[in-house]
């Protein structure tokens, strides 16, 4: 009798540098490819529905790649044990692969299904298919956890080489066995509103659009990244969070790119380049290793001092930040990307996120919560991360005296104002020198420019001088530090 093996697709919808799939294959038995659908086992962060949009479009293409290479996708609902169960009553399989996954509930769920099945004489084996680096193999010289990234960066680099990815097989040994799959519509996986049909207008999900955008990664990108990824108007990032996310494409395939890219292009700035696209992997990793060792941090603060900070509850700050309309040029442009596109510039986020949790002193997990939701590239262990980052209540954290001050912010990076004028056209006809402040203004010049304050675009709903100020006392009030600092 042929063995069988299951290969256990999760955020891995790929079929090149799938060590996963590349080991059963090795083992020469048949593979039975499988996709369950169990959301309810990440609860409570189940995926939202930017996520759950690319997700239906990622499995029909994995679905369709699975066919060309001999195989078929195997698509599940349920609870991840039961359904593994129900395999391998039906096909006799004695083996599972997967790659790790690293939020809290899935990782003790994982550990449940090994138990279990590993009575009854089923091997699980995990294997690193979606970082460059998992997490516990990078540690202090006591071997505790890293809290800060820097350290974390330059230990990254003693020990990194840039392998060569795995390619996809070419063929798929197929049990052969005629077993039940859902239909991937029958998931419920795209909204029940027409909000998401305008994604497809930005996005491609699917392992073939990934190698296409990786692929369009050339040395101006990667010579010009270290600036133009800070300018939120130029099409200067890599734009591939998503496709990593759902493991359309492996962190090791963006490495090796930038390697040959550095060997092929060496000089003009694309050696750093490539080092600061690296680095952003990096952090990635990093975010990975906080949320293994600190599994908490998706819900509470690092910094437990926030435990007792004074956040506010304000329904009417909270809606005007969502829809894109605090009044604040730079963040309503970056909230309204968000909704269209489902992305948002990673400069643009931080602004928003400062705004949020300092100027209106509302709690980080109510933006990590909306862009949870809102996000194509909702990621949980950097979601957490970065907005308790920007909270001052993290790991490695940015200094409570850190507030961005989004007019300032919005003239540096965005100087012309293009990413304004094309987010939020009722401004489009203010000259650069207000467009980032227009209720600073001459009446007068806002009546030439058709913008009216208060009715086709709103005043700010905060003011900006005074609600750094009284972030800066309640920070104080909290102990973190003793001095105040300028703004960013």
């Amino acid at each position: 009798m042929t063995d069988v093996a299951i290969v256990w697709f999760r955020h891995d919808l790929r079929l090149a540098d799938h060590p996963a799939l590349q080991r059963a294959i090795e083992t020469g038995a048949k593979i039975v490819a499988l996709y369950i659908h169990s959301p309810d086992e990440a609860a409570p962060w189940s995926p939202g529905a930017a996520s759950r949009w690319w997700l239906h479009h990622s499995l029909t293409s994995l679905a369709r790649a699975m066919e060309q290479a001999g195989n078929r996708l195997v698509i599940r609902k349920g609870n991840s044990l039961d359904v593994l169960a129900e395999i391998i009553k039906e096909t006799g399989a004695h083996a599972i692969f997967a790659h790790e996954r690293y939020e809290p509930a899935l990782r003790q769920r994982d550990d449940q299904i090994a138990t279990t099945l590993g009575r009854a004489g089923v091997t699980f084996t995990i294997l690193n298919g979606n970082l460059l680096s998992r997490p516990g193999t990078i540690s202090t010289n006591s071997g505790t956890p890293y809290r800060v990234f820097t350290p974390y960066w330059k230990r990254f680099l003693k020990t990194w080489n840039a392998p060569e990815p795995l390619s996809a097989p070419k063929k798929i040994p197929a049990s052969g066995k005629n077993l039940a799959s859902l239909d991937i519509a029958t998931l419920d996986l795209l909204p029940r509103h027409s909000w998401h049909t305008k994604l497809l207008q930005h996005w491609q999900p699917g392992e073939s659009h990934g190698q296409k955008l990786l692929g369009a990664l050339d040395d101006g990108l990667v010579a010009d990244y270290p600036v133009l990824r800070d300018r939120p108007a130029h099409p200067g990032t890599t734009r591939l969070s998503a496709h990593l996310h759902f493991g359309e494409l492996s962190p090791r395939q963006v490495a090796y790119q930038l390697e040959l890219i550095r060997n092929r292009y060496p000089g003009n700035g694309v050696s750093a380049g490539a080092d600061t696209i690296l680095r952003q992997l990096v952090w990635r990793d990093f975010a990975h290793h906080v949320l293994v060792h600190f599994p908490q941090t998706t819900n509470v603060p690092m910094n437990r001092r926030f435990e007792s900070f004074p956040w506010q509850r304000n329904d009417r700050l909270l809606r005007a930040w969502q829809r894109g309309e605090t009044g604040i040029p730079i963040v309503d442009a970056g909230m309204r990307e968000l909704w269209r596109t489902g992305w948002m510039h990673n400069r643009v986020r931080m602004i928003c996120a400062s705004l949020l949790t300092k100027n209106m002193r509302i709690h980080w997990l109510e933006g990590a919560r909306w862009f949870w939701d809102t996000l194509i590239d909702a990621d949980l262990a950097q979601n957490s991360m970065n907005w308790q980052w920007v909270a001052g209540s993290g790991v490695d954290a940015a200094p409570y005296f850190r507030i961005f001050n989004p007019v300032t912010q919005g003239e540096k990076f965005d100087r012309d104002g293009a990413y304004i004028r094309r987010w939020l056209p009722e401004l489009s006809q203010l000259p650069d020198k207000w467009i980032h402040k227009p209720w600073h203004a001459p009446e007068s010049l806002l009546n030439a420019s058709r913008v009216a304050l208060g009715e086709n675009y709103p005043l700010p709903v905060v003011d900006l001088v005074q609600s750094r100020d009284a972030a800066l006392v309640a920070y104080k009030q909290l102990g973190t530090v003793a001095s105040d600092r300028s703004a960013a």
